[in-house]
């Protein structure tokens, strides 16, 4: 049992643990779809029961308390790290002002085999957002205002940015660049009820040049093509404040035949039944992630630091004993 914990615990294999991680790490870099979560997890796994054969074997480690503490620092990081990557979940997801969030529409899905698969349990409704612009279309802070659920039947308000996530059941909500302007749109067929949505425009002010969708009505071949012309009071020169509330807008629709502008409010007749612009709204765009070992990652590497910072105050008052020893045998 011995013999096979010392071969466990040789530095060959630490060193071939290192290569695989590494080499793990830049296949896995931006996490992409086609990359197995084990190219990570399998060598943290490895230089985990690396270092727990080296603590029960190695008595340089096992007899020295601040070495023994930051091996087992090292030791908890591996595992972990390890056990978030089987565990994590990585996803965009645009949500619509007014709407609620829906799982359905998550998009950009990227998983380790374990994950509890709970975002279903997310509840909140998007608002408004401001985003915070300086000279040079440099963006600053973001706002985006939310509803959440509180989980007994009532709602509070949350705003949320880049580095302040909305944060349920583990799952972090990020805003990011991605975000723009919709135009809720109420489309009433001439047989059959009418029916309401939200048409996203690309984000804004990415393209601001290119605020167009289509969109093809039910039961219809032909499909109708949209673009939006904006007033947002854009300033490449000066800071500017986005805010979807204080935008002026014109749809421009176009079905092939026609080309009509409608403000809000307005109707158009259109082959197989009327178009009518409700008004101009918006949507922010998340990013989604989940670890669930975060919190004892950090409490892992305090604990990893503080073992190496005694050992070697250990270390520093040893030797600074024998040098007053020595010094005072040769007075």
């Amino acid at each position: 049992m011995m013999s096979w914990l010392r071969r466990l615990a040789s530095t060959r294999l630490t060193l071939l643990g290192m290569v695989l991680l590494a080499i793990g790490a830049g296949l896995s870099y931006d996490n992409p779809a086609d990359v197995s979560v084990w190219v990570l997890a399998g060598p943290l796994l490895l230089l985990a029961s690396n270092l727990f054969a080296a603590i029960l074997t190695q008595p340089g480690i096992n007899r020295r308390p601040g070495l023994l503490m930051f091996h087992i620092g090292l030791l908890s990081i591996c595992a972990l790290a390890a056990i978030g990557r089987l565990t994590f979940y990585d996803a965009r997801v645009e949500v619509s002002q007014n709407g609620a969030f829906d799982v359905a529409a998550v998009d950009e899905i990227s998983q380790g085999m374990f994950h509890p698969s709970e975002l279903n349990r997310v509840q909140f409704v998007q608002q408004g957002y401001t985003v915070e612009y300086r000279p040079g279309v440099v963006r600053g802070i973001t706002r985006s205002y939310l509803q959440v659920s509180d989980g007994r039947g009532g709602w509070e308000s949350k705003v949320v940015g880049d580095d302040t996530p909305l944060v349920v059941d583990g799952y972090r909500f990020y805003t990011t660049f991605n975000k723009g302007f919709a135009a809720v749109l109420t489309w009433s067929p001439d047989q059959g009820e009418a029916i309401t949505g939200t048409l996203h425009m690309p984000s804004y002010p990415l393209f601001d040049y290119k605020q167009a969708n289509s969109w093809t009505p039910p039961g219809s071949k032909k499909e109708i093509k949209f673009w939006l012309r904006l007033d947002t009071g854009m300033d490449e020169d000066a800071d500017w404040l986005l805010d979807v509330s204080q935008a002026q807008s014109v749809l421009v629709v176009n079905n092939g035949e026609q080309r009509l502008e409608l403000q809000t409010g307005q109707t158009a007749s259109l082959p197989g039944g009327q178009l009518r612009y409700e008004a101009l709204s918006g949507w922010m765009g998340y990013k989604i992630f989940y670890d669930p070992t975060l919190k004892w990652l950090f409490i892992a590497s305090m604990l990893t630091v503080l073992g190496l910072c005694l050992h070697y105050w250990a270390k520093f008052k040893h030797q600074s004993m024998a040098i007053m020893t020595d010094k005072q045998s040769k007075t």
